[in-house]
């Protein structure tokens, strides 16, 4: 049975010359799409990019645990998977999402790139992720640790000379856009303005006057807003116990620090894996997160030592010179200043960094720009753990430091002599010892005097009783001479035989004779 392949429409030319109705299903079309498009573009999750850099790899998990902690908690009670972290290689990544105070709505998702080496090789990284669309939405943030915060400067140096690299190859639309950025992050957050950190619009006070830029501020813009987290604060204790930092010592490297981030508009922040921080909101506000539930406030404190929290637009010179009188904070602005005017990568130094951030030795012996605030910090900021070897093996390569080995002979030949020596010291130092107790006995004889006690009605002298027993003992333990036969010999040939033969003929010559006639001897 075969069918009719043709299809006939019922689509007449009547109905599509009347074009009202037409019209109409278009208008439908149009409002319909753009409902749709509206509700998707709600729903979509707004992005904002995080580059942090520096740290080791489990340094840099610290801080993202630090940063999501609230939000992985919540991931494993609704049994969520929590995103991997992959930064063990070069360019690191995850991602992690930020919820409402309600733990329910998402507000957005960052993404974090990670990178633990200031390698000119991988400045090729960085630079596809700085688009147009991608700059207002980042956000740097460099890693220092209190292991080391001698170093703390010279790391500073080259991740921005890497990060003024990378910027420099960028295209003139996001130089463009960088423009834009920090123009609206002079504002942010500053006193008397018009706009909170994040992003949020400012109700204004009565008294409340914008206040200009003072010096030192803002002179060395990135283009990206910058924040410097330095971690395990809680080590402050430990330099002021072993190495002997003091008050004076912390104070200064909170004044060259905050001196020298004054200068790219960045915000400083301590913080303590055990202890909670403003760290999230200081990061979310940075980013332009904020919640409609709850606003978190971000307070600046400069008191506690291990609690330290700088917002970006609140420092000045006048607020760094009051921490501390004797602060040159104009020379270390200007220090700084021509420390970015180097060239990158910079030749190499008597200390640099390797990936793992320790301290490696460089033969080259490079001099430093002078008045470089690098080696100004450095000279008031040392590792004091470091002996005198180390010190005085500060201008060559300590990796080569050898030690010469004696010849065994001679090694042991003066282990030989120290013995021999020692030995007479012991040797004398026991004579005068048994000296010294017999005078001692001596002495006390001659004071005390014989002692004597009655034992059953008999005066017994104890001196002469103790002595007895002591040879009868000595006696006893002795053994009996033994004499050989030549011995015995000699004894016997030593006989008097004269005094014998007298004897007897003594004995047979004494006869005398009876009258009765019996013989009496």
């Amino acid at each position: 049975m075969t069918t009719n392949s043709n299809r006939f429409s019922t689509y007449t030319t009547t109905s599509v010359g009347t074009g009202s109705e037409g019209k109409k299903d278009e208008q439908k079309k149009d409002m319909w799409s753009s409902m749709l498009d509206s509700v998707a573009s709600g729903k979509r999750l707004p992005e904002k990019n995080l580059l942090v850099l520096g740290g080791s790899v489990d340094s840099q998990r610290d801080f993202l645990e630090a940063l999501s902690s609230n939000d992985r908690k919540n991931l494993d009670r609704n049994n969520q998977k929590t995103p991997p972290i992959a930064n063990s290689f070069a360019l690191g990544y995850t991602y992690y999402n930020v919820l409402d105070a309600d733990q329910e709505d998402i507000l957005a998702r960052i993404s974090l790139y990670l990178l633990t080496s200031p390698a000119p090789s991988f400045a090729s990284l960085l630079k596809p992720l700085l688009t147009p669309q991608s700059i207002p939405n980042t956000l740097i943030v460099i890693l220092l640790d209190w292991s080391q915060p001698w170093l703390w400067m010279r790391q500073l140096r080259e991740w921005l000379l890497l990060l003024r690299t990378v910027i420099m190859s960028l295209s003139p639309e996001c130089k463009e856009t960088m423009e834009e950025t920090m123009n609206s992050w002079r504002d942010r957050g500053r006193t008397g303005g018009s706009v909170n950190l994040d992003g949020t619009g400012a109700v204004a006070n009565e008294g409340d006057v914008a206040l200009p830029l003072g010096p030192g501020e803002w002179e060395d813009a990135l283009g990206l807003p910058l924040c410097v987290v330095c971690q395990n604060s809680e080590r402050i204790d430990y330099l002021e116990k072993t190495q002997g930092w003091k008050e004076e010592k912390f104070d200064l490297v909170l004044q060259y620090l905050r001196t020298v981030l004054l200068r790219h508009g960045a915000s400083l922040i301590y913080t303590t894996p055990s202890m909670a921080s403003p760290l999230q909101t200081l990061i979310h506000a940075s980013l332009g997160i904020h919640s409609l539930l709850k606003r978190a406030p971000l307070k600046a404190n400069v008191i506690d030592r291990d609690k330290i929290v700088v917002p970006p637009n609140w420092d000045s010179w006048g607020k760094i010179r009051v921490l501390r009188d004797g602060f040159d904070v104009e020379q270390v602005s200007e220090g700084w200043s021509i420390d970015l005017d180097q060239p990158f990568p910079m030749p190499k130094s008597e200390v640099t960094n390797d990936p793992n951030n320790q301290v490696i030795g460089d033969t080259n012996g490079t001099k430093e720009p002078e008045g470089s605030a690098v080696v100004l910090y450095e000279e008031q900021v040392q590792d004091t753990s470091l002996d005198t070897l180390q010190l005085a093996q500060a201008n060559s390569d300590t990796s080569r430091l050898e030690v010469p080995s004696v010849d065994t002979q001679a090694f042991l030949a003066n282990q030989l002599e120290r013995l021999e020596q020692q030995k007479k010291a012991d040797e004398k130092t026991g004579k005068e010892n048994s000296f010294a107790q017999g005078a001692t006995d001596d002495m006390i004889s001659d004071h005390i005097g014989p002692v004597q006690f009655n034992m059953g009605g008999i005066q017994v002298d104890a001196d002469d009783m103790v002595q007895r027993l002591k040879d009868r003992q000595a006696y006893g333990h002795s053994s009996e001479p033994h004499l050989d036969e030549e011995s015995q010999l000699e004894e016997g040939a030593q006989v008097d035989t004269a005094t014998l033969a007298k004897f007897f003929g003594n004995l047979m010559n004494r006869k005398s004779t009876a009258p009765d006639g019996v013989t009496k001897t």
